[in-house]
């Protein structure tokens, strides 16, 4: 199973001093910080998410959460808002270009959305705790990676995900997001190309 990074859930009382961090020292703090492995956990209370032997969570149609507010910067230097994509299925993967699982995945992630994204698919990337932009842009243009990722330096847009719902707590993270905005799968780990597809298809056929 593969290794992913710790996500820090601070509370909101001290995510003002976070922001005065030296992005330096923010991407050093996190490398520092414990890995472990992917996995069933995450949530807690009434979740409703059903977690898999093969470590990915899911959530039945009918029980799920909205995606919140996800929108800002890419590394691009682009506007992207998430909520655009409504009507479509939604891959949204957490990486920063440190991470080592990131970087074992990332043509995986690639490669099933060139196959996807014919059939309503669009994948999104969350770049987080990287200190620029001139990183993320060059692990892109290593693995090839043609979809948009939002620039989220400091962990603000994951801390916008509600507690106790399949909120992305690792790097890397994956969810899969339905085609009303809400969050229908999720892993913690580094994603082979098959587990993706079997991750991607029963939100794929749902109507």
């Amino acid at each position: 199973m593969s290794a992913a990074c710790r996500v820090d859930q601070r509370p909101n009382r001290t995510r003002s001093r976070a922001a005065l961090l030296t992005a330096g020292a923010a991407v050093a703090a996190l490398l520092l910080s414990a890995c472990t492995s992917g996995g069933t956990s995450g949530g807690s209370g009434n979740t409703n998410f059903v977690a898999g032997k093969d470590g990915v969570d899911t959530v039945a149609k009918g029980s799920r959460s909205a995606i919140p507010d996800l929108s800002g910067k890419t590394v691009d230097g682009k506007q992207l808002d998430v909520a655009d994509y409504k009507g479509k299925v939604v891959v949204l993967n957490v990486w920063g270009s440190w991470c080592s699982p990131c970087r074992a995945e990332a043509k995986n992630l690639e490669t099933v959305y060139q196959s996807t994204k014919d059939q309503g698919v669009q994948f999104v990337g969350i770049n987080t705790r990287d200190g620029g932009t001139s990183l993320p842009k060059a692990f892109e243009e290593q693995y090839g990676i043609s979809y948009p990722s939002l620039y989220d330096p400091s962990g603000k847009l994951m801390l916008r995900f509600r507690k106790g719902t399949l909120n992305p707590q690792l790097i890397p993270s994956t969810l899969i997001i339905d085609r009303d905005g809400k969050i229908a799968a999720r892993t913690l780990q580094a994603l082979s190309e098959e587990n993706l597809r079997k991750m991607l298809k029963p939100v794929l056929a749902e109507k």
